[in-house]
């Protein structure tokens, strides 16, 4: 009973670290197409050969996986019959996140955690004494479907100051548990069962999972290294009168790129000649490193069609809040709110007041916060680079992706197990952000939103120990 009891406990402490953090977030990942035919009796690796060629991992993953949940001590039945797990079809392929998996394994290998995109360390004072203030304030009931006022007045002034565009807090602005409730509101809201959407690959797998709720047609465009740069004569010719959406990440996660003004206003001419509508996950809009951030909806023509998407949790150090939000003309914010009343109805409200004093927090914050992290992600970037790793550019979000083939593993998952098992550190394959998962086998992400000294470490670990082949 006692091992049982400490596994769920690590379980209820892993699970939000599922979902985003529109973290993402943003933000939860899945296994993509590993996983299509579902669980066996053994584990659901099973199920996927490529995966299934690394039996040491199939292993590990089981025996962290087959623990029985604590049973109650006046159950008269001895011997409990597992069924098979059931799943609706439209969610067959989105088993158990990579980041549960990998984190189970970094806390059974004793491993430095690289992977998961949450920090380590706390948000700041000011926030949290507005949420304690909040509650001790009374603000403890529901909240306003979409938002109380002073928070939605707060996002769009903040919108107004990064864009320069005026919107009705009212009308236009619906506050959401997390990005990641807004970027499913926003695809059961808007788009209809054989919709086509177009998306960018790797992608933050709440995109192609909510899609899948919304019977979209999913259609997927790959962002490939050394840039990552949009493939415009791709775009060209996937778009057409049947699309209805086209889903964009900027900064981008996994990979760190920043969408040029260029590609945007490609996307925006393409997406205004077919009719198109823009949902954009600007979530890591305030740790943009080496180029200006660009809002899709601030470019001519571009409002009436886009949905913005953001959230408190990359920006403040706090994912665990859940605090996001959706702007949009109200002819699309009445899809988003529609769906958005059915899925949560409304979102903390102390979390709320508290969020709307950090979005008034002074420029010096938002200053200190990028100079902060790009001391980190120097910090790790030349620690990859002198382990050995080919690093890609990452302009921004706290995530940098690598080429792991010079240590001659078979693939990412193969790496990543290797990895955590003899070197003590976790990453995260990035072939589960993929249609393709071929696409990504040659690449892993390691994200620098820790402290120095654990980014330190984990640099330190990789060369003792991870060797070229």
């Amino acid at each position: 009973m006692q091992a049982a009891e400490c596994t769920w406990t690590h379980f209820e402490m892993l699970r939000p670290l599922c979902f985003k953090s529109p973290s993402t977030t943003p933000l939860f990942f899945n296994f993509s197409k590993h996983f299509q035919k579902g669980f066996s009796d053994s584990s659901f690796f099973r199920s996927n050969r490529r995966i299934s060629n690394y039996p040491s991992f199939m292993a590990t993953i089981s025996s962290l996986s087959t623990h029985k949940d604590p049973v109650s001590t006046h159950d008269a039945t001895p011997n409990i019959t597992h069924q098979p797990v059931q799943v609706a079809k439209r969610l067959e392929k989105f088993k158990t996140t990579i980041f549960t998996q990998m984190s189970m394994l970094a806390i059974k290998h004793g491993a430095i955690n690289l992977g998961q995109g949450f920090p380590n360390f706390d948000g700041p004072d000011f926030v949290k004494e507005a949420a304690i203030q909040a509650i001790k304030d009374g603000k403890n009931q529901y909240a306003r479907g979409y938002g109380v006022p002073d928070f939605n007045n707060a996002i769009a002034a903040r919108f107004k100051k990064d864009t320069g565009l005026v919107i009705d807090p009212e009308k236009e602005v619906t506050v959401t548990s997390g990005c990641t409730e807004a970027i499913a509101a926003t695809m059961l809201g808007l788009i209809n069962p054989g919709d086509e959407v177009i998306l960018f690959a790797p992608f933050y797998d709440s995109y192609e999972a909510t899609l899948s709720m919304a019977g979209a047609k999913v259609k997927c465009i790959t962002l490939r290294p050394p840039d990552f740069a949009v493939p415009i004569d791709e775009l060209k010719s996937t778009i057409s009168k049947n699309t209805r959406a086209i889903l964009i990440n900027t900064p981008h996660n996994p990979t760190g790129k920043m969408f040029t003004r260029e590609e945007l206003n490609t996307i925006a001419s393409l997406c205004i000649e077919n009719d198109v509508l823009v949902f954009t996950d600007e979530v890591y809009d305030k740790l943009a490193f080496e180029m200006d951030h660009i809002s899709m909806a601030s470019l001519p023509g571009m409002y009436e069609r886009t949905v913005t998407m953001n959230s408190l949790g990359k920006t403040f150090s706090l994912t665990g809040w859940k605090i996001g939000w959706a702007i949009a003309p109200p002819h699309l914010a009445w899809g988003v709110r529609q769906a958005h009343s059915f899925l949560t109805f409304a979102t903390s409200t102390p979390m709320q007041y508290a969020a709307t004093v950090a979005l008034q927090a002074p420029d010096s914050y938002f200053a200190e916060l990028k100079r902060d992290y790009m001391a980190k992600k120097a910090i790790l970037v030349q620690g990859l680079k002198d382990v050995g790793f080919k690093v890609f550019p990452s302009s921004g979000t706290y995530f940098v992706v690598v080429d792991h083939t010079p240590f001659g593993l078979e693939n990412d998952i193969a790496f990543c197990e290797y990895l955590i098992k003899e070197v003590g550190v976790v990453a995260i394959p990035t072939s589960v952000f993929y249609l393709n998962p071929d696409d990504g086998k040659n690449l892993v992400r390691f994200t620098f939103c820790k402290d120095e000294e654990t980014l330190r470490s984990a640099v330190e670990r990789m060369k003792e120990k991870l060797k070229k082949k």
